[in-house]
């Protein structure tokens, strides 16, 4: 405790030097820990979708859209469970053109029952007489009872502030127009991996609005027997491998992985950047502790007078450098983590930004070595030092 005590009279001895260099170790770890949840949020995105689940696109590239007569053909194949199809909607908000979320058109008859072990319906518009498909949630008969309706995410839901019955409005983009939507229900996600940042509409009004134009983007299906995922996708690509429109199979997860690749090496460029960041500061808090050092060198030396041993010099000094780095790193790390998960803020084409707790870690052990250099030095200086050339130099 003595010690301790000491190490705070000499924090707080030269306040403004203190807590500039507080205040770089915080936004130095603050950046760190925000830079890389970008990667955190990748990472978190390759695990999306099932690996008992496969899609289906078109074997050129995703933007190509698919025939819905393949439908039918895969659904008929012996070992597929069952099969659902969905499109890329894109669009805009008109009042908040930045305002991005994931908009699917979907088979709500075939999409929402395989998909029941992810998310469930939490809040939904009364049915008033109407009903659900067979083998889909009762609560979703206002969503089949509407054509425009649509079901929105919790928290796409809340963060927007919107109410159950309310209408949308977006500008459409690969389908150009005003489109209307009514929130006829809410999900909420089982699996975070699902998300709650999506918007799913009827796939017939698509095609209606879109002139019969649209078509369908991507095929998902379950093999009944999970152990012959890799042989079904086989037989399914086989089978349109001539046709106008050859397709190319892979489990969801590797689909949703497919969209990180895209980054490139993206990932390891923010790493590069949150390193050097932090290695900036850490020479400004090692020049910091050796001003300081120096500032007190006649006073270590009346330290060793009264008794004081070269070990105990050198704890106070190494203490001080870890007492400053590590308050400062831990709360430049946590405040990256809550403000960019609180915030709710969406990396573009993924779900809502994430930092995992071994990214904090990472950040806290970054702070912890901080101290460690930047003090080691210093403190050893300190604690070699010799009373009689210290009391030299006073001033």
């Amino acid at each position: 405790m003595a010690l301790l005590g000491m190490v705070w009279t000499n924090l707080m001895r030269n306040k403004l030097r203190t807590i500039l260099t507080w205040l770089s170790v915080f936004v130095a770890l603050f950046l760190f820990v925000l830079l890389h949840g970008i990667t955190d949020t990748l990472t978190e995105s390759t695990k999306v979708g099932s690996e008992r689940r496969l899609v289906t696109r078109n074997k050129i590239s995703l933007v190509f859209p698919l025939p819905l007569s393949q439908y039918e053909k895969i659904k008929s194949m012996p070992g597929v469970a069952a099969v659902t199809w969905s499109n890329w909607f894109g669009g805009t908000d008109p009042v908040k053109p930045n305002d991005f979320y994931a908009r699917f058109a979907v088979d709500g008859k075939t999409y929402f029952p395989m998909y029941a072990s992810d998310a469930y319906i939490v809040q939904a518009s009364p049915a008033n007489g109407a009903t659900s498909p067979s083998g889909v949630d009762p609560k979703l008969a206002a969503f089949f009872a509407d054509r425009t309706a649509c079901v929105v995410g919790e928290k796409l839901f809340l963060s927007h502030k919107w109410k159950l019955g309310q209408t949308i409005h977006l500008t459409g983009t690969i389908y150009p127009g005003a489109w209307p939507f009514v929130i006829r229900a809410v999900y909420r996600s089982k699996v975070r991996a699902f998300g709650e940042e999506t918007m799913f509409f009827h796939w017939d009004y698509l095609y209606e609005r879109s002139n019969r134009q649209a078509q369908v983007g991507i095929y998902t299906f379950s093999p009944a027997d999970p152990s012959q995922a890799a042989a079904i996708g086989k037989r399914v690509d086989a089978m349109f491998e001539n046709s106008e429109a050859a397709t190319h199979t892979e489990t969801e997860r590797a689909f949703s992985a497919g969209f990180v690749s895209m980054w490139g090496n993206i990932p390891f460029v923010i790493r590069v950047i949150g390193l050097a960041v932090a290695f900036s500061i850490f020479l400004v808090a090692a020049v910091t502790m050796m001003m300081a050092i120096r500032e007190r060198t006649n006073e270590f030396a009346v330290l060793k007078t009264l008794g004081f041993e070269d070990g105990a010099i050198f704890a106070v000094v190494l203490l001080e450098a870890g007492v400053l780095t590590l308050s400062a790193g831990l709360a430049g790390s946590l405040l990256a983590k809550f403000l960019l998960e609180k915030s709710g803020l969406p990396l573009p084409g993924f779900s809502t930004m994430i930092v995992h707790w071994e990214t904090v870690a990472l950040g806290l052990g970054l702070a912890v070595l901080m101290g460690l250099v930047s003090g080691i030095l210093p403190a050893w200086q300190a604690s070699r030092l010799r009373i009689v050339d210290a009391l030299r130099k006073v001033g």
